[in-house]
Protein backbone atom coordinates (compact mmCIF):
# COMPACT_ATOMS: atom_id res chain seq x y z
CA UNK A 1 0.00 0.00 0.00
CA UNK A 2 2.76 2.31 0.69
CA UNK A 3 4.44 1.98 -2.45
CA UNK A 4 1.20 3.18 -4.42
CA UNK A 5 0.70 6.27 -1.67
CA UNK A 6 4.42 6.53 -2.71
CA UNK A 7 4.55 6.28 -6.67
CA UNK A 8 1.28 8.84 -7.18
CA UNK A 9 2.76 11.22 -4.61
CA UNK A 10 6.38 10.81 -6.33
CA UNK A 11 4.48 11.77 -9.93
CA UNK A 12 2.27 14.43 -8.44
CA UNK A 13 5.43 16.16 -6.58
CA UNK A 14 7.30 16.64 -9.75
CA UNK A 15 4.56 18.17 -12.07
CA UNK A 16 4.98 21.25 -9.71
CA UNK A 17 7.46 22.51 -12.13
CA UNK A 18 5.48 23.02 -14.95
CA UNK A 19 5.92 26.38 -16.79
CA UNK A 20 5.57 28.25 -20.20
CA UNK A 21 3.97 30.94 -22.23
CA UNK A 22 0.85 31.24 -24.60
CA UNK A 23 1.89 30.64 -28.45
CA UNK A 24 4.57 32.04 -30.24
CA UNK A 25 6.75 32.20 -26.77
CA UNK A 26 9.89 33.99 -27.34
CA UNK A 27 12.54 32.21 -26.28
CA UNK A 28 15.98 33.69 -25.10
CA UNK A 29 18.82 31.95 -26.06
CA UNK A 30 21.89 31.42 -23.39
CA UNK A 31 24.54 33.57 -24.67
CA UNK A 32 28.15 31.91 -24.65
CA UNK A 33 29.54 34.80 -22.55
CA UNK A 34 27.17 36.35 -19.70
CA UNK A 35 25.50 38.93 -20.66
CA UNK A 36 26.13 40.98 -16.72
CA UNK A 37 29.31 39.97 -15.22
CA UNK A 38 29.53 39.91 -11.26
CA UNK A 39 32.36 42.23 -9.91
CA UNK A 40 35.10 39.33 -9.35
CA UNK A 41 35.82 40.58 -6.04
CA UNK A 42 35.44 39.08 -2.31
CA UNK A 43 32.41 40.46 -1.64
CA UNK A 44 30.49 37.27 -1.52
CA UNK A 45 27.90 38.28 0.20
CA UNK A 46 26.98 41.36 -2.94
CA UNK A 47 27.52 38.35 -5.58
CA UNK A 48 24.76 36.51 -3.45
CA UNK A 49 22.78 39.12 -3.39
CA UNK A 50 23.11 39.92 -7.53
CA UNK A 51 22.10 35.97 -8.14
CA UNK A 52 18.93 36.55 -6.04
CA UNK A 53 17.91 39.22 -8.05
CA UNK A 54 17.31 37.58 -11.09
CA UNK A 55 14.46 35.66 -9.42
CA UNK A 56 11.48 35.86 -11.27
CA UNK A 57 9.38 37.62 -8.96
CA UNK A 58 5.29 36.29 -8.95
CA UNK A 59 2.43 36.52 -6.82
CA UNK A 60 0.70 33.17 -8.84
CA UNK A 61 1.12 30.82 -11.65
CA UNK A 62 -1.20 29.41 -13.66
CA UNK A 63 0.73 26.75 -15.60
CA UNK A 64 0.13 24.11 -18.51
CA UNK A 65 2.51 21.57 -19.89
CA UNK A 66 3.01 17.95 -21.75
CA UNK A 67 5.85 16.34 -20.13
CA UNK A 68 6.96 12.29 -20.70
CA UNK A 69 7.27 10.96 -17.18
CA UNK A 70 9.88 7.53 -16.82
CA UNK A 71 8.95 5.42 -13.25
CA UNK A 72 11.53 2.70 -13.14
CA UNK A 73 11.46 2.15 -17.22
CA UNK A 74 7.75 2.54 -17.00
CA UNK A 75 7.01 5.67 -19.65
CA UNK A 76 4.14 7.61 -20.02
CA UNK A 77 2.96 10.89 -21.56
CA UNK A 78 0.67 12.94 -19.64
CA UNK A 79 -0.77 16.42 -19.36
CA UNK A 80 -0.03 18.65 -16.28
CA UNK A 81 -2.21 21.55 -15.34
CA UNK A 82 -0.45 24.10 -11.53
CA UNK A 83 -1.36 26.93 -9.88
CA UNK A 84 0.58 28.05 -7.30
CA UNK A 85 0.00 30.61 -5.00
CA UNK A 86 3.22 31.99 -3.81
CA UNK A 87 4.42 31.21 -0.15
CA UNK A 88 0.72 29.44 0.31
CA UNK A 89 -0.39 26.87 -2.21
CA UNK A 90 0.76 24.88 -4.71
CA UNK A 91 -2.18 22.77 -6.67
CA UNK A 92 -1.62 20.21 -9.35
CA UNK A 93 -3.44 17.31 -11.63
CA UNK A 94 -2.17 14.85 -14.17
CA UNK A 95 -4.36 13.40 -16.83
CA UNK A 96 -3.83 11.65 -19.75
CA UNK A 97 -5.22 10.65 -23.28
CA UNK A 98 -4.90 14.54 -24.06
CA UNK A 99 -6.16 15.66 -21.27
CA UNK A 100 -9.00 13.42 -20.95
CA UNK A 101 -8.83 11.04 -17.96
CA UNK A 102 -7.71 12.75 -14.80
CA UNK A 103 -4.92 10.17 -12.76
CA UNK A 104 -4.41 12.45 -9.73
CA UNK A 105 -4.72 15.62 -7.96
CA UNK A 106 -2.74 16.92 -5.22
CA UNK A 107 -2.06 20.18 -2.98
CA UNK A 108 0.90 20.61 -0.99
CA UNK A 109 0.88 23.55 1.52
CA UNK A 110 3.76 24.40 4.14
CA UNK A 111 1.78 22.42 6.26
CA UNK A 112 -0.07 19.32 4.31
CA UNK A 113 -0.14 17.08 1.46
CA UNK A 114 -3.38 16.16 0.24
CA UNK A 115 -3.68 13.88 -2.89
CA UNK A 116 -6.44 12.11 -4.89
CA UNK A 117 -5.60 9.27 -6.89
CA UNK A 118 -8.28 8.56 -9.60
CA UNK A 119 -6.63 5.15 -10.99
CA UNK A 120 -7.31 3.78 -7.04
CA UNK A 121 -9.53 5.70 -6.06
CA UNK A 122 -8.13 6.75 -2.98
CA UNK A 123 -7.06 10.22 -1.27
CA UNK A 124 -4.52 11.06 1.06
CA UNK A 125 -4.10 13.39 3.98
CA UNK A 126 -0.91 13.98 5.77
CA UNK A 127 0.93 16.88 7.16
CA UNK A 128 3.93 17.80 5.60
CA UNK A 129 6.07 16.27 6.94
CA UNK A 130 5.18 12.81 5.63
CA UNK A 131 7.68 13.32 3.10
CA UNK A 132 10.42 13.31 5.37
CA UNK A 133 9.76 9.07 5.07
CA UNK A 134 11.09 9.71 1.43
CA UNK A 135 12.96 12.49 1.36
CA UNK A 136 15.49 14.41 3.09
CA UNK A 137 14.30 16.35 5.86
CA UNK A 138 15.56 19.50 4.58
CA UNK A 139 13.41 19.95 1.77
CA UNK A 140 10.35 22.67 2.61
CA UNK A 141 7.65 24.17 1.27
CA UNK A 142 9.78 27.40 0.15
CA UNK A 143 12.79 24.91 -1.05
CA UNK A 144 10.20 22.83 -3.55
CA UNK A 145 8.35 26.31 -4.81
CA UNK A 146 12.09 27.45 -5.75
CA UNK A 147 12.85 24.24 -8.25
CA UNK A 148 9.82 24.76 -9.58
CA UNK A 149 9.92 27.94 -10.70
CA UNK A 150 13.43 27.87 -11.63
CA UNK A 151 14.59 30.09 -8.86
CA UNK A 152 17.55 29.99 -6.39
CA UNK A 153 17.14 28.53 -3.08
CA UNK A 154 16.93 30.80 -0.19
CA UNK A 155 18.56 28.31 2.49
CA UNK A 156 21.49 27.91 0.42
CA UNK A 157 22.18 31.95 -0.74
CA UNK A 158 23.92 32.80 2.41
CA UNK A 159 28.29 33.19 3.10
CA UNK A 160 28.06 29.73 4.80
CA UNK A 161 28.19 28.61 0.73
CA UNK A 162 31.06 28.28 -1.48
CA UNK A 163 30.66 30.53 -4.50
CA UNK A 164 33.15 30.60 -7.26
CA UNK A 165 33.60 31.36 -10.66
CA UNK A 166 35.11 29.35 -12.66
CA UNK A 167 35.04 29.16 -16.52
CA UNK A 168 32.51 32.16 -16.88
CA UNK A 169 30.30 31.08 -14.81
CA UNK A 170 29.47 31.00 -10.82
CA UNK A 171 29.12 28.05 -8.89
CA UNK A 172 27.51 27.36 -5.35
CA UNK A 173 28.05 24.55 -3.65
CA UNK A 174 27.81 23.53 0.32
CA UNK A 175 26.53 21.23 3.01
CA UNK A 176 23.35 21.81 5.14
CA UNK A 177 22.90 18.79 7.88
CA UNK A 178 23.12 15.24 5.69
CA UNK A 179 21.72 17.54 2.04
CA UNK A 180 24.65 18.54 0.04
CA UNK A 181 23.97 21.18 -2.63
CA UNK A 182 25.68 22.63 -6.00
CA UNK A 183 24.27 25.04 -8.30
CA UNK A 184 25.71 25.72 -11.52
CA UNK A 185 24.55 29.22 -13.00
CA UNK A 186 25.10 29.89 -16.31
CA UNK A 187 25.70 33.01 -18.59
CA UNK A 188 21.96 34.45 -17.69
CA UNK A 189 23.17 34.14 -14.06
CA UNK A 190 19.96 31.87 -13.66
CA UNK A 191 20.36 28.67 -12.38
CA UNK A 192 21.01 26.32 -14.99
CA UNK A 193 21.68 23.19 -12.87
CA UNK A 194 20.89 22.60 -9.37
CA UNK A 195 21.75 19.05 -7.13
CA UNK A 196 20.51 17.85 -3.97
CA UNK A 197 22.10 14.84 -2.62
CA UNK A 198 22.08 12.74 0.40
CA UNK A 199 24.18 9.56 0.29
CA UNK A 200 23.45 8.50 3.62
CA UNK A 201 19.66 8.11 2.82
CA UNK A 202 20.38 7.45 -0.90
CA UNK A 203 18.22 9.93 -2.24
CA UNK A 204 19.17 12.30 -5.25
CA UNK A 205 17.48 14.89 -7.57
CA UNK A 206 19.53 16.68 -10.38
CA UNK A 207 16.94 19.65 -11.80
CA UNK A 208 18.34 21.16 -15.44
CA UNK A 209 16.69 24.29 -17.09
CA UNK A 210 17.24 24.70 -20.79
CA UNK A 211 15.64 28.10 -22.47
CA UNK A 212 13.98 30.97 -21.27
CA UNK A 213 10.97 33.11 -21.92
CA UNK A 214 10.07 36.57 -20.44
CA UNK A 215 7.53 36.77 -17.61
CA UNK A 216 6.63 39.22 -15.03
CA UNK A 217 9.93 41.16 -16.22
CA UNK A 218 11.90 38.42 -15.46
CA UNK A 219 13.01 35.08 -17.15
CA UNK A 220 11.40 31.68 -16.44
CA UNK A 221 12.69 28.47 -18.02
CA UNK A 222 10.44 26.99 -20.96
CA UNK A 223 11.84 23.44 -20.79
CA UNK A 224 13.22 21.49 -17.68
CA UNK A 225 14.58 17.70 -16.81
CA UNK A 226 14.48 16.34 -13.77
CA UNK A 227 16.24 13.01 -12.47
CA UNK A 228 15.14 11.70 -9.03
CA UNK A 229 16.57 8.48 -6.72
CA UNK A 230 15.05 7.38 -3.66
CA UNK A 231 16.16 4.17 -2.92
CA UNK A 232 15.64 1.48 -5.58
CA UNK A 233 12.90 4.35 -6.73
CA UNK A 234 14.42 6.42 -10.13
CA UNK A 235 12.15 8.98 -11.84
CA UNK A 236 13.09 11.14 -14.62
CA UNK A 237 10.90 13.75 -16.29
CA UNK A 238 11.13 15.43 -19.63
CA UNK A 239 8.63 18.48 -19.57
CA UNK A 240 8.05 21.06 -22.87
CA UNK A 241 5.54 23.60 -21.56
CA UNK A 242 3.11 25.02 -23.78
CA UNK A 243 1.37 27.37 -21.31
CA UNK A 244 2.09 30.45 -18.64
CA UNK A 245 -0.13 32.95 -16.72
CA UNK A 246 1.67 34.74 -13.90
CA UNK A 247 -0.72 36.64 -11.43
CA UNK A 248 -3.93 36.01 -12.41
CA UNK A 249 -6.60 34.71 -10.01
CA UNK A 250 -6.64 31.02 -9.69
CA UNK A 251 -8.24 28.69 -7.24
CA UNK A 252 -7.55 25.10 -6.39
CA UNK A 253 -10.07 23.31 -6.52
CA UNK A 254 -10.09 19.73 -4.50
CA UNK A 255 -13.28 17.79 -3.33
CA UNK A 256 -12.93 13.54 -2.95
CA UNK A 257 -15.82 11.35 -4.04
CA UNK A 258 -17.35 10.05 -0.87
CA UNK A 259 -16.55 6.69 -2.49
CA UNK A 260 -13.35 7.29 -2.19
CA UNK A 261 -11.03 4.69 0.57
CA UNK A 262 -9.04 7.29 2.67
CA UNK A 263 -5.05 5.58 3.20
CA UNK A 264 -3.46 6.36 6.80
Amino acid sequence: MRKNILNSFLVTAIVFTLASCKAKKIIVATPPVAQQQLPETNKKLENLQALQAKDLSFNTLALKGKADLDIDGDINSVTMNIRIKKDQTIWANITALGGALEVARAIVTPDSIKLINRMQKTYTKKPFSYIYEFTNHQIDFSLLQSVFSGNTIKVFMNESSDLKFENGVWNLSGKKEDLVYAVLFNTLLKPAETSLNDAEAGQALKVSYEKYTPLNGGLFPSKLNLQSMAGPKKIALSLEFTKIEGNTNVDFPFTVPKSYQLIK
